[in-house]
Formats: structure tokens, sequence, C-alpha cells
């Protein structure tokens, strides 16, 4: 059942704009990893690792921003929040393509973050807004859809920027994209929140929100558990691009490595629609925290016998690499939903709450482990093995569903 505002575009259009909002969350983490080495040559030469922190200040500040987003949204419209949140990116853009500095660069990065968390939210809500039931499941499966294909393809855009620029014209490429969608935003879709349905906000409502979420073993579970099932992610997007160059001397081939690994990575939604019934989100995440071990595991046991950049080396590189990227898409939805299953009654801010706590301490707990690369993945891969194994020890503790 649909609810439609007082004009509403063509079904191919609505997804192809909510897409294209999303992309900018996947475009401003993505296009930067190709950048990774002229950043750390020019800006922090003396310990090149400190230019990762690049993703995690943006990944940081989305987490911030995720927290407040929702109730905003609520209080003052979708598009409102929307076109603010993204006036905020591009003018932190502008300040990361000017800033001097690395530190200048990270704040800037956080700001970048803080401003995205308003599509990434507000989108979601104006789907909401318009559908209902299996309609609403569908449109966002087809969102997705298009959206999995931008991880693939925005370090490719990245590195042309370079060849033809520098790494710094990046963040201006970041201004015309987001520019490019908040126009298509305000010229074509409508608001869907009417003022008589909008909330006021109140940070007391924020505060028992926190406390009743906060205080269910189910949602603690959750959020521990998607926090280091996130942060394995998040190392992973920082250090795949220096392992590459330096380990196995494959940087000019990371773009299409990088493209054929979120491209296969994309199928994990569609493993996950089609198992969860009979296993259930429990089951699905126990078993990839399972599967993450074993990859884990025996790669770090290959590198033990074989610290070489043989083939064979490269080969469990990219497989281990694409173990985590089918990691994040068949649990962070599932530990998000079952956080979901006893708070119907404050959905959207919890999921606020969860998102928010869940990604800002991915960020924070990713930066030691992205900072032990020293050159091979191996201690990174010791890492992810120990954060697994954390979080499968931490679902023990998950209570059964409700219908149990």
């Amino acid at each position: 059942m649909t609810y439609p505002p007082t004009r509403r575009l063509s079904t191919p259009e609505f997804i192809a704009l909510i897409a294209m909002m999303f992309a900018t969350l996947a475009f401003s983490i993505d296009a930067m990893l190709p950048a990774l080495p002229e950043i750390a040559q020019e800006l922090t030469p003396q310990t090149p690792n400190r230019a990762m922190l690049i993703i995690v200040a943006f990944v940081f500040g989305m987490g911030l921003g995720t927290l407040v987003t929702g109730p905003l949204a609520d209080s003052f419209g979708r598009k409102r929040v929307i076109l603010f949140g993204a006036g905020l990116y591009c003018l932190a853009a502008v300040a990361a393509w000017w800033a001097p500095t690395l530190e200048l660069v990270l704040a800037a990065r956080v700001v970048q973050g803080l401003g995205v968390a308003a599509p990434r939210v507000a989108c979601l809500a104006i789907i909401r807004d318009l559908y209902k039931g299996r309609d609403m499941a569908k449109i966002t499966s087809f969102v997705f859809m298009v959206f999995s294909l931008v991880p693939a393809i925005a370090p490719a855009a990245g590195q042309v920027i370079i060849w033809f620029f520098d790494w710094r014209a990046i963040f201006l490429a970041f201004v015309l994209f987001m520019g490019l969608c908040i126009l298509w935003l305000a010229l074509r879709q409508p608001e869907t929140l009417p003022p008589e349905k909008r909330r006021p906000f109140r940070f007391d409502d924020l505060r028992e929100g926190f406390g009743e979420a906060l205080g269910n073993r189910i949602v603690q579970v959750s959020i521990l558990a998607q926090s280091l099932c996130f942060a394995m992610l998040i190392t992973t997007l920082q250090i795949t691009q220096p392992a590459m160059e330096q380990t196995y001397g494959r940087g000019d081939e990371f773009p299409a490595w990088f493209a054929l690994i979120a491209l296969l990575a994309a199928s994990a939604s569609i493993i996950n629609a089609s198992l969860v019934q009979k296993v259930g989100m429990r089951g699905m995440v126990r078993a990839m925290l399972m599967i993450q071990l074993c990859l884990s595991g025996g790669a770090l046991f290959y590198w033990s016998l074989d610290g070489t950049a043989s083939n064979v080396s490269f080969g469990i590189f990219v497989l281990w690499t694409l173990g985590i990227f089918f990691q994040a898409g068949l649990t962070l939805g599932n530990l998000n939903a079952i956080a979901l299953e006893p708070m119907g009654h404050r959905a959207g801010m919890t999921a606020s709450i969860v998102g928010a706590i869940a990604t800002t301490l991915a960020a924070l707990g990713s930066i030691p482990i992205a900072q032990a690369f020293d050159g091979h993945p191996a201690p990174v891969a010791g890492a992810v093995l120990i954060a697994a194994l954390a979080a499968l020890g931490i679902m023990r503790f998950m209570p059964p569903p409700p219908e149990d």
C-alpha cells in the first residue's frame, strides 16, 4: 500500500534519484582509496599509515551525524535536512581541498561525514513515507542494487581524476556530484512529510530512547557485534590499496581488482535473501563469522609459511578481502534488523542510535588495527581473526528471537 504526496516521481526516476543520493556515501569513501599514496607522500611522509585516517575520519563523522539526522528529519522535513546536510558536506569538501595539513583535511572529513549522514538517513525516511510493506522492500532492493555498483567504479573514477589533475581534485568532484544530486532532489522530489505530521525535536526524547534501547540485551549485543563486523570492513578498506601496492606491487591494478571484489560481494544481499528465512538472522551472522575465522586463520597460516609476494599469496589476499566484504553484506543488515526486533515502538530512533554507536565504535576500533599494517596484510588479518572470534563470542549472549 502506498501513500503518495501531491506529485510523485515515476518509479524509475525515484529509484535513480535515491540511489544517487546514497551513492554519495560510497563515492566519498572509495574514490579516496587510490589517493592514499599521494596523500601520504605530500602530507605525512614520515608516517604514511596516517593517510588511512582519511577514511576513518569520514566514517566517524557519519556515525555522529546519524544520531541526530533521523529526529531532525522528523521535525523539519526530509528535504530541508538533506539539503542542509548536503551543503555542509560541500563546504567541508572545499575545506579539505584547500587544507594544507593532514590534521585540517581530517577535520574537514569529519564534517563531511556529518553532512552525508543526512541523505543516508533521510532518504530511507522518504522511502518509508511513500511505500509500505512489500512495495517498500521492492523499492529499497532496487535502490541498493543500483547503489552496489558505485563501489565498483568509484576507485577507478578517483584514479582518473588523479591522472588528469591531482588527489585534491577528488574533493571538487565530491562537490560536483553532490551538487547534481541535490539539484535533482530540489527540483523534482516533493517533500514527503507534511507539516501536520512533524514532531518537535526534543533532547528528552533522545535521552529516553537511549535509555530504553541501551537497556535492552538484544540491542546491546547487536551493537557490539555490529561494531566489530563494521570495524573489520573499515579496516580492510583502509589497507587494501596499500597492500596491493606495497606488498604485491600491483598498485596500478587496484581499481580493477577492487571493482571485481565489489561486484562479487554485491551478491551477498541475494544470498542473504535466499537463506535468511531458513537459517534465521542470528544463524546467518554466526555462520558468516565462523567462515571469517576459517578465512583469516587460513590466510595467516599460509602467510606464515610464505611471506613473499607470490601469485598464490596475492590470490589468498584477494579471497580474504572478498570474504570481509561478503561478511559485511551478510552480517550488518541482519544485526541492525535484530536490534529493532524488541523496539518496534521506537524503530526510527533505535535505528539512529544503533547506527550511530556502531559506526562510531567501528571507526575508532579500526584505527589501531589499520595502523598495524607494516607492508604486509598478515598483522591486520590477525586482528580481524581476533575481532571475528570476539564477535562470535558476543553472539553467545544474544537472546533468542521473540517468536521463540
